[in-house]
């Protein structure tokens, strides 16, 4: 089809210098004779001209509209052509390690669905190369969503899915899925799904834990933790945030903990960073959950602490208070230094009277 746009490029472009060679003989006919007769014929000949060099032009704009059309025709065609020898040759790596193992050598896992409510876990990436799913989202009222696929040797972990929200009977939200592992060599953890609401329909609930974050193995960074789920109802509580994952074995950085939370009453806690282990720094602790700015006892969520740094490599940062009209939360402590580096800050204090971290 390339070949045949080509072509008729190629039609198209004599077609226009015979044209343009034509063009002055055929536009400006002289006449033969000074008599009437013969400047009639040569005006007629030129009129007849300019009207097909008129024609002419509009057929060329056709033409290139047409060999362009044609040209984007093929490059599609090729395109999917090529895409599907690839996946072909995909197919045939991966049959044998799938037959086997259940498991493709290459390509990324598939994200899980929810089934009966339930999130389901996500599929692993491929053994040499690729990412772990997505963990699918619970609807169930306290329902943990699904967990994070794990990566191959070279790969991300997949992300841990929504914990279920509650319901006119159950007053809590579900636990937010785990994040997947990484890759064995390479790869980062995968975050923690976040907590599901509570309390949406029922006084006096909780808001569902954020997931942890998944680990990283050799050189990456540990997943992140999710974040706590909603209380809005009366009389609710935020829900805690996850812990992040440590960082790699040799490099990476410890996991950020997740956010606690915010409640009607009472904010979350926050999840605590993840450490790192050889180099690398400590992950920073979450920022506790709010508690509800009109009620008059309601406390903030503390913060989570910062993960300790490797042996060479900073400690994370404390994290802050949540605020509280009754108290704030307390900020958490800095993760240490081991050798070499830091120790990280301590976390502010939540506004309503939270103690700072050391």
């Amino acid at each position: 089809m390339l070949a045949g746009a080509a072509d008729m490029a190629g039609v198209g472009s004599a077609i226009r210098q015979a044209n343009a060679l034509a063009v002055a003989q055929t536009t400006d006919v002289e006449a033969a004779a000074a008599d009437e007769i013969s400047v009639a014929v040569a005006a007629l000949f030129g009129s007849h001209g300019q009207s097909y060099q008129s024609v002419s032009a509009q057929m060329t704009a056709l033409h290139d509209q047409f060999v362009q059309n044609l040209t984007a025709a093929g490059g599609a065609y090729a395109s999917a052509e090529a895409a599907n020898v690839q996946q072909t040759l995909l197919g045939l790596i991966n049959a044998p390690t799938e037959a086997l193992l259940g498991r493709p050598l290459i390509g990324n896992g598939a994200d899980g669905g929810t089934v009966g409510g339930i999130g389901q876990p996500g599929g692993a990436g491929g053994l040499l190369f690729g990412n772990g799913g997505r963990g699918g989202d619970s609807t169930a009222a306290l329902a943990t969503g699904g967990n994070g696929g794990p990566a191959g040797l070279i790969g991300n972990g997949g992300a841990g899915g929504r914990g279920g929200s509650s319901d006119a009977v159950t007053a809590f939200g579900g636990t937010g899925g785990v994040g997947g592992t990484g890759g064995w060599l390479f790869g980062n953890g995968g975050p923690g799904g976040p907590g599901g609401a509570g309390g949406n329909l029922v006084m006096g609930g909780a808001g569902g834990r954020g997931g942890f974050g998944g680990q990283a193995l050799l050189f990456g960074a540990g997943g992140a933790g999710g974040v706590g789920g909603t209380d809005s109802n009366t009389g609710g509580i935020g829900g805690d945030g996850g812990n992040g994952a440590p960082g790699g074995l040799l490099y990476g950085p410890g996991g950020v903990g997740g956010n606690g939370g915010p409640g009607s009453l009472d904010g979350g806690l926050a999840g605590h960073g993840g450490r790192a282990m050889l180099f690398g720094n400590g992950g920073a602790g979450g920022t506790g959950g709010s508690g509800g700015a009109s009620v008059p006892a309601s406390s903030g969520g503390g913060g989570g602490a910062g993960g300790s740094g490797g042996i060479f490599g900073n400690g994370g940062a404390g994290g802050g208070g949540g605020f509280g009209n009754l108290q704030g939360g307390a900020g958490a402590n800095g993760g240490s230094a081991v050798l070499l580096g830091h120790g990280g800050a301590g976390g502010t204090g939540g506004g309503g009277g939270g103690d700072g971290g050391p």
